[in-house]
C-alpha cells in the first residue's frame, strides 16, 4: 500500500539562495512538500553549473523582486504558501519587502524560514562566513583532524548544524500552525545548530571525560579501536569497535591473540596497541579484509569512495541511490511506511496556479522563459 509523503499538500517558497537552504527545502521535498524556487534574473553568481547543486524536485521561477510586475507574482504567491525559507543576510529580506513582518500580514500562519550562518543577531550577523568559519568558532573544527584542524567537508556547519536545523524549525512551527493558527518565524543559524550538534561531546568534556588535545580521545581517532587503518593496497578500512564483544571480534578477526594485548582502555597503551593493529592491516588488501569482517559484530567496514559507495552491496540491496538529473543521488531519507508515492504529476503551471498566480501572469512567465523544473 502506497500513500502520499507526509508533508503532501504543503508549499514551500524558498528564496534563491545556495547551499544549506536549497539542502533544507529539498528535505522537505523528499517528504512530499511542493517546493517552488525564485531566482533572480542574474543568477547565484557561482560558476556555471553549480547553481543547481543540491537543487532537485522543484519548480524554478525567475523573478525580480524590484520589477513591479514580478513583485505582485511574488506577492501573490507569499500570500499562499505555507512555507519560506530565505537564506540572506540579515536585513537583506526586509529592503527588499520580503521580511517576515512584510509577508506575515497578508498571511499569518506563514513559516518564515531564516538560513544563516551567524543568525539575526550578534556581532558576526552582518559578516560573510561559511562552514569552516562557524564550525570554527563552535569549537568543533578545533576537535576534528590531527596536528592541524582538518575540515570535515562542509557538512557540519552548513548541512548538520544548518539545513538540518531548518528543516525542524520548518516541521515545529508547521505542527505548532495546526494547534495555534499561527505562523513562525525560524532563525536557523548554523553557530546554533552545530553547538547543538557537539552537545555529547562538550557532556563528556564538562564531566572531566574529553580532552581538548587532538587525537586523544575515545572518538577523534585517538583510541586504537576507534579510527581507520591502512590496508595493503593503500586504501582503507574503519573500526568502530567500542563495546567488549565486538572489539574480541575485531581481534579474532585480526588473527590475534586477546591475551597477549595490553588493556585497550588505559590510554598509556594505545600507541602500542594501534601499530599492532595498523601491522595486522597492512598484510591483506581492503577487500580481502572486507571479506573476513563480512557478517560479524566486529563493527570494521571498507572506507569507500563516494563513487565506490554507489555500489556498495548493501546501499544497493536498500537502493540507497537513485539516478538524479546529473547522476547517482541518496533515495529520500527517513523512510516512511506506508512508502509514499512519487510526487503528483502536477505541471509548473499548475503548481503555480494553486499559490494563487493568474492565468496570465502564468503566460507571460511560461512566454518568457521565465519557469522551469528540476
Amino acid at each position: 500500500m502506497t500513500s502520499g509523503g507526509p508533508l503532501t499538500g504543503i508549499s514551500v517558497l524558498e528564496l534563491g539562495g545556495i547551499g544549506p537552504a536549497p539542502f533544507a527545502c529539498g528535505i522537505l521535498a523528499d517528504l512530499g512538500a511542493t517546493v517552488v524556487r525564485i531566482e533572480r534574473p542574474s543568477g547565484s553568481g557561482l560558476p556555471a553549473g553549480l547553481g543547481d547543486i543540491g537543487v532537485h524536485d522543484r519548480v524554478i521561477v525567475t523573478l525580480d523582486a524590484k520589477d513591479d510586475g514580478d513583485r505582485a507574482i511574488l506577492s501573490a504567491m507569499l500570500a499562499n504558501v505555507d512555507v519560506v525559507v530565505e537564506g540572506f543576510r540579515p536585513g537583506v529580506a526586509e529592503r527588499l519587502g520580503l521580511g517576515p513582518d512584510d509577508v506575515m500580514a497578508a498571511n499569518p500562519g506563514l513559516v518564515y524560514v531564516r538560513m544563516t550562518g551567524w543568525g539575526q543577531t550578534g556581532p558576526r550577523s552582518s559578516m560573510a562566513g561559511h562552514d569552516i568559519n562557524y564550525i570554527g568558532v563552535t569549537g568543533v573544527l578545533g576537535a576534528i583532524g590531527g596536528d592541524e584542524p582538518a575540515p570535515p567537508l562542509n557538512l557540519v556547519g552548513d548541512y548538520g548544524g544548518g539545513a538540518m536545523f531548518a528543516v525542524v524549525g520548518a516541521l515545529a512551527g508547521i505542527v505548532d500552525r495546526q494547534r495555534t493558527g499561527r505562523g513562525r518565524v525560524v532563525d536557523a543559524a548554523m553557530v546554533d545548530g552545530t553547538a547543538v550538534l557537539a552537545s555529547p561531546i562538550r557532556d563528556l568534556l564538562n564531566a572531566g571525560l574529553w580532552t581538548e588535545r587532538r587525537r586523544s580521545n575515545l572518538l577523534d581517532g585517538g583510541a586504537p579501536f576507534y579510527r581507520t587503518y591502512t590496508t595493503s593496497d593503500g586504501r582503507s578500512m574503519a573500526v568502530g569497535a567500542l563495546e567488549e564483544p565486538f572489539y574480541r571480534a575485531m581481534v579474532e578477526g585480526l588473527g590475534l591473540e586477546f591475551e597477549d594485548l595490553p588493556d585497550r582502555m588505559d590510554p598509556g597503551n594505545w600507541d602500542r596497541l594501534a601499530s599492532r593493529f595498523a601491522a595486522a592491516f597492512s598484510t591483506r588488501t581492503r577487500e580481502e579484509w572486507t571479506a573476513v569482517f563480512s557478517g560479524t559484530d566486529a563493527c570494521v567496514t571498507p572506507v569507500l569512495s563516494l563513487s565506490e559507495a554507489v555500489d556498495d552491496p548493501h546501499a544497493v540491496a536498500r537502493s540507497s541511490y537513485i539516478e538524479g538529473g546529473h547522476g547517482p543521488r541518496p533515495s529520500p531519507a527517513p523512510r516512511m511506511e506506508p512508502a509514499a508515492d512519487a510526487h503528483a504529476d502536477r505541471s509548473p503551471s499548475d503548481t503555480l496556479r494553486a499559490l494563487g498566480c493568474t492565468d496570465e501572469a502564468v503566460r507571460m512567465l511560461r512566454a518568457s522563459g521565465a519557469i522551469r523544473s528540476v
